[in-house]
């Protein structure tokens, strides 16, 4: 599954360049804080698995008025190193890697 281009952003991260999106919208339960931001990445030049970040964040667009705080390239470049040594291999073909750093979300009731 590639990403969109269009708003995407590039990273080059241990001298391999990556691409990566966090979704414009929330989905329904992101907008009601019931979930938290994830975004995607994955290989610049070559199509592979696709990385999908779970943040310990609410979206920043919530309907709920709960305060996200925007991700930051040194967030996304630590995800990245993170999924590495977990075993996501970005140019070989398969299953979206699943990467969970959701640990203190709390979700709104």
């Amino acid at each position: 599954m590639a990403l969109v281009k269009k708003g995407s952003r590039l990273i080059t991260v241990d001298g391999t360049t990556y691409r990566w999106r966090l979704r414009g919208r929330p989905t329904y339960d992101q907008g009601l804080v019931r979930s938290p931001l994830t975004y995607a990445v994955e290989h610049a030049e070559t199509s592979g698995t696709t990385l999908v970040i779970t943040t310990s964040r609410p979206h920043p667009s919530n309907w709920c008025g709960a305060v996200g705080n925007p991700v930051l390239p040194a967030h996304v470049a630590d995800s990245i190193r993170a999924a590495l040594t977990e075993g996501w291999t970005p140019k070989s073909p398969g299953s979206p890697f699943h990467l969970d750093r959701s640990t203190g979300f709390v979700p709104s009731h």
